[in-house]
C-alpha cells in the first residue's frame, strides 16, 4: 500500500473529487451548495481555478482521498493577493493527518500565484476544521450568524485567516 502523495489535479481526477464533493452537498452543511454538481459542472470549475490558483489532490493507491484548492477572495482587484483556501478530505480518510498535510502543500505554493492572504470560510459546528486551522496557523477573524440555511437548519460562518 502506498503513502498518500500530492500534486496538481489533472482532467483525470475530475471523477473522484466530484464524488467527494456531491458527498458533502448531500450529507453535510459544510459547502453551501445544495445540488449535486455534474461531471462537466466540476470539469469546468476544475479549469477556471487552475488559469489563476493552484487546485491540489492527496492520492492513495490511485484513489483521490482528499483535494484543496484556492480561489478568489473577491472579484475586485484591489483583492486579488488574497484568496480563499477550501479543503475536503473523503469522509473515509478523516483524522489521518491527510488534511493537515494538503492543505500544508496548499498554503505552500500560494506564494507562487502572489497570495499573501489565505481567507478560510469555515461552517460552524465544525470543530476538526477549527483545529486544522488552529494548527496551520490560522486566526479567526470575525462570526456571521444565520448567513446560510440547509438541511432545515440556520448556518453560521467565521472567517479565518492567515498570511502566507
Amino acid at each position: 500500500m502506498q503513502t498518500v502523495q500530492i500534486r496538481e489535479a489533472s482532467a483525470e481526477d475530475t471523477q473522484q473529487i466530484l464524488d467527494i464533493y456531491n458527498h458533502y452537498i448531500q450529507h453535510t452543511v459544510i459547502t453551501f451548495d445544495v445540488d449535486a454538481y455534474s461531471f462537466e459542472q466540476m470539469s469546468n470549475k476544475i479549469l477556471l481555478l487552475q488559469k489563476d490558483y493552484p487546485v491540489l489532490v492527496a492520492h492513495k493507491d490511485d484513489h483521490i482521498v482528499g483535494y484543496a484548492y484556492a480561489s478568489a477572495w473577491k472579484t475586485k482587484t484591489a483583492y486579488k493577493h488574497s484568496a480563499e483556501t477550501t479543503i475536503y478530505i473523503h469522509p473515509e480518510y478523516h483524522g489521518k493527518g491527510i488534511g493537515l498535510r494538503l492543505y500544508n502543500s496548499l498554503l505552500t505554493c500560494l506564494p507562487l500565484f502572489e497570495i499573501v492572504n489565505a481567507i478560510a470560510c469555515i461552517t460552524i459546528p465544525n470543530d476538526s476544521s477549527i483545529r486544522l486551522h488552529e494548527k496551520l496557523g490560522f486566526f479567526k477573524i470575525g462570526k456571521f450568524d444565520k448567513v446560510g440555511f440547509k438541511h432545515a437548519q440556520w448556518i453560521d460562518v467565521e472567517y479565518w485567516q492567515k498570511q502566507v
